[in-house]
């Protein structure tokens, strides 16, 4: 386990990475021993740091939860991560690399947005079919303060799960209303075809991993809550974002989101 001085330092180390846009070395190399316990609590301090600066937590993601991401990562369990409102981008907006981020890559998503909490354990995919208000098409942009996303588990856990930010598709809807696990998104990248795939490459499906998260949570005393935005993880592989790029995405019945690079 590593030392309350080293998770101190970490924790600095990502936010200091974050303001500066730039990557720090691996913490696994460092610390071979980190366990996945010490990367929350540098995560939270990580956290701590920009709350501190006005930043306002408003939900809460998921990551690698599909395989397709699992195996580009190398990494074989999910994470989560804070989403503050820096870190939104408006439908259609743009993202600048080289001011906010630094090696973005994008992901297409269902988000929910809750109106009851949840709090593990014991939460059931019904508990959170119960507890959503409406589901939205969602980009999230993944960024490592990692060099060259050498992470493992450890490292996209310390460094908030990896995110960069995201951006909400104006369409509401509900989702007792669908399949979740049958929803398809199909993305292009500067108007061609990129990739698709279904709600079920998230743990069977979004719910789930929305279930998981909760359950997750609890022992660390943190509550989904009503009011989270909750990003359920990405159904497609991860695409490196340069300047330039646009990508749009479509969610099968439910409506589009779009965002450009910059």
């Amino acid at each position: 386990m590593a030392t309350p001085d080293q998770l101190e330092t970490f924790s600095d180390e990502l936010y200091q990475a974050l303001r500066a846009r730039r990557t720090i070395v691996p913490l696994s190399t460092r610390v071979p021993e980190l366990t996945i316990d010490n990367a929350y609590q540098i995560s939270l301090g990580f956290l701590e740091k920009r709350l501190a600066d006005g930043e306002k937590v408003v939900g809460k993601k998921i990551g690698v939860t599909s395989k397709p991401v699992q195996d580009m990562l190398n990494v074989r369990q999910p994470d989560f991560g804070f989403l503050t409102d820096t870190m939104e981008i408006p439908d259609g907006g743009t993202a600048v690399i080289a001011e906010g981020l630094i090696q973005p890559r994008a992901e297409a998503e269902i988000a929910f947005m809750l109106k009851k909490d949840l709090k593990g354990p014991g939460v059931s995919m019904q508990d959170v079919l119960d507890a959503t208000d409406y589901i939205m098409p969602c980009f999230e942009i993944v960024d490592s303060r990692i060099a060259d996303w050498k992470i493992k588990i450890a490292d996209t856990v310390a460094d908030n799960a990896s995110c960069g930010v995201f951006v909400l598709g104006k369409a509401r809807a509900n989702p007792n209303d669908f399949d979740l696990a049958a929803l398809k998104v199909t993305v292009k990248k500067n108007g061609q075809f990129l990739s698709e795939g279904l709600g079920a490459a998230v743990q069977g499906s979004p719910l789930a991993a929305v279930a998981w998260l909760a359950n997750t949570l609890g022992p660390y005393g943190v509550t989904l809550s009503a009011g989270d935005i909750v990003l359920s993880g990405s159904l497609v592989p991860l695409e490196p974002a340069r300047a330039g790029d646009i990508f749009e995405m479509e969610l099968s019945g439910v409506g589009a989101t779009s965002i450009r690079f910059a």
